[in-house]
């Protein structure tokens, strides 16, 4: 499993057209890591949020599902007037993680009830 860094996304992002197109300045590669981690691993994930090619709600996912070559739902959504697009050439991929381990265990008890499994088979999953 390839290590998640700022250098392996940007080489990625730059090497390959990017369909959708992206609100947040910034992302957290610690999220993509742990998101990669369990995709690589075959744990499914809610859509991600589109209002024309525009993510609304789901970029960490909607990269770490290219990163790992597998598609991902999306949900219509609507974008509201204050809505920025940022080339994604721009985002900056921070190292800071921006999770708690409470959101990280939320997260993960989330994580195991959409794919039907016991938090403890997913964690399993993760060793």
């Amino acid at each position: 499993m390839e290590k998640i860094t700022i250098e392996f996304i940007q080489n990625f992002l730059s090497e390959h057209k990017i369909e959708l197109r992206c609100t947040q300045p910034q992302l957290c590669i610690p999220i993509i890591d742990r998101i990669y981690r369990k995709m690589s691993l075959g744990v499914k994930f809610q859509g991600i949020k589109v209002d024309d090619n525009i993510i609304c709600d789901g970029h960490h996912r909607y990269i770490a599902s290219m990163l790992i070559g597998s598609s991902i739902d999306i949900i219509p959504s609507l974008k509201t007037s204050a809505t920025n697009i940022i080339n994604w050439s721009y985002v900056v991929f921070v190292e800071e993680d921006w999770d708690t381990p409470a959101k990280i265990n939320m997260l993960n008890q989330q994580d195991a009830h959409f794919n039907n499994l016991q938090i403890d088979e997913l964690l399993e999953l993760l060793k």
